[in-house]
């Protein structure tokens, strides 16, 4: 396990002690991470790990997304650019940049991030739907967040790993 991911976990932990066992049903728990200039998150269950970038295998034929295929412990799994993804310039991988894989049910995917930012625990009187112009089953955003200082978006798991390549 990452030290990253490790202090992410013993973050979690100890506000978990801190909170009054009634309320747990009105928190998400959610990991944060950077793509560009914003902040987005998914719910820490949808998480199988975070590892530092490994190699991976180019698969033709594939939207310019997908980055290929990496091989995790014996299991291939595809492996997407979020930066592409949402059409943002590709960047070079460097000390920061991390492999999310995530899972939903039987579906698994790996996705490339600039950076990982924090593990939340957020009200869920403090999450709004997503904006009216996005609302679809076609949105890969869940959710806003409001943050102290900044909008946090929830991305839709499902919908990351809905397979359309």
């Amino acid at each position: 396990m990452s030290d990253k991911l490790k202090n992410i976990i013993d973050k979690q932990a100890k506000q978990q002690n801190q909170d009054d066992p009634s309320q747990l049903d009105d928190v998400v728990q959610l990991v944060g991470f950077m793509i560009g200039n914003e902040e987005y998150s998914i719910p820490i269950l949808n998480i199988q790990e975070i590892i530092k970038p490994i190699s991976w295998t180019r698969v033709p034929r594939t939207p310019n997304y997908v980055l290929g295929v990496f091989n995790l412990r014996g299991s291939v799994i595809p492996l997407i650019d979020l930066r592409l993804k949402f059409n943002l310039p590709p960047q070079k991988q460097n000390d920061e940049t991390r492999f999310i894989v995530m899972k939903e049910k039987q579906d698994i995917a790996g996705f490339v991030i600039d950076r990982l930012t924090e593990a939340l625990r957020i009200k869920k009187t403090d999450i709004n739907p997503a904006p009216d112009t996005l609302e679809s089953d076609e949105s890969m955003i869940d959710g806003v967040a409001k943050r102290a200082d900044r909008i946090l978006t929830i991305l839709r798991v499902p919908r990351l790993l809905k397979r359309d390549f």
